[in-house]
């Protein structure tokens, strides 16, 4: 069975894109949100395996979403991702709970998989 995904971006295009790329690997997308509030409405009511969250959202930042996700008693596996691809991400990540950072320009690179897979 494939592992479910998360996809929250607010840029459509982007989300689509991540979306296109998880699915050509075979894992099961079976949402995406634009901001925190419908991320938290949908992987409530989705119980992804993972996520695949941006760090700059509308109405708050995906550290505080790796965070929230972090006290669910079925945590799923969070892989933060920013256009910004500044260094600290990585050890702010893991500080909140998430498996990891990627840069955005390294979406079909091998750490985003990696990551997800749990290595």
């Amino acid at each position: 069975m494939a592992w479910s995904v998360l996809v929250v971006d607010d840029d459509a295009s982007f989300r689509q894109l991540a979306a296109r790329t998880l699915r050509s690997w075979g894992y099961a997308v079976v949402g995406e949100a634009a901001t925190l509030a419908e991320a938290v409405e949908r992987a409530t009511a989705l119980r992804p395996d993972a996520a695949l969250v941006d760090v700059g959202l509308p109405d708050g930042d995906g550290f505080e979403l790796a965070q929230w996700f972090a006290t669910l008693s079925w945590p799923p596996r969070v892989v933060l991702i920013s256009s910004d691809s500044d260094a600290a991400n990585e050890a702010l990540a893991r500080r909140v709970g998430a498996a990891g950072f990627v840069p955005k320009d390294e979406l079909v690179g091998p750490s985003l998989r990696r990551l997800l897979d749990g290595g």
